[in-house]
């Protein structure tokens, strides 16, 4: 009987498959899903999971209890939110607000690689001499020191945005710049900070919340 979660196994992590439809409320969802995972949760410690759902009927404030509980519970260390509608092969990901999105909570090493065709959302600093590309948006919540381009299919309305934005080299859609040399040290940062396309080019702002940028 399918009691509105199922979780499978597969060569590239877990599978979490979660139908809204069957619960009255996120409580009772993520009740059914700690049973499930209680079963197994040493075997989840450092797996990569990814969730398909109806990303519609997941709130951002349910989004971020999701990920407490499989990151801060079970000790997983990346989380992939994917839309249980099935996506057409090779669709160009649009936009600044879709829900496709891997989040990964580890520092990103140098010379390492991390890529995919929606969102990326790194709880943790990305090294110098390391490479992150999303076809969405890429939002890291520590330092940013690597090369970083957002947007690579072709989405113009993709953003770079970290804590600390301190990248070599900043992509977004089929624009790239390097940044000087001495940004590379800059530690007066007051704000977080947002890359964005404006123009045909690539314009770096504080980010602040009481403004709207889109």
């Amino acid at each position: 009987m399918n009691e509105g979660i199922v979780i499978k196994g597969s060569k590239d992590g877990i599978n979490i498959v979660i139908d809204f439809n069957k619960f009255r409320d996120f409580d009772q969802m993520a009740t059914l899903l700690r049973l499930k995972l209680r079963k197994g949760s040493s075997f989840y410690k450092n797996s990569v999971v990814k969730i398909t759902t109806q990303l519609k009927d997941l709130q951002e404030i349910f989004s971020e209890e999701l990920q407490s509980i499989l990151f801060n519970e079970y000790g997983i260390k990346e989380c992939i939110f994917e839309d249980m509608i099935e996506e057409k092969v090779n669709e160009k990901f649009i936009g600044i607000y879709e829900g496709k999105t891997k989040f990964i909570k580890n520092t990103i090493r140098s010379g390492q690689l991390i890529e995919y065709s929606g969102n990326i959302v790194i709880i943790g600093d990305a090294n110098k001499d390391s490479e992150v590309k999303a076809g969405g948006n890429v939002i890291v919540l520590g330092i940013l020191r690597g090369d970083v381009y957002a947007g690579v299919n072709g989405n113009n309305q993709a953003i770079i945005a970290a804590s600390k934005l301190m990248p070599r080299i900043l992509g977004i859609d089929t624009v790239i710049t390097r940044s000087p040399e001495e940004s590379e040290n800059r530690y007066d940062f007051q704000y977080p900070e947002i890359a964005r396309l404006k123009d045909g080019i690539i314009i770096v702002e504080p980010y602040l919340v009481n403004k709207y940028y889109f």
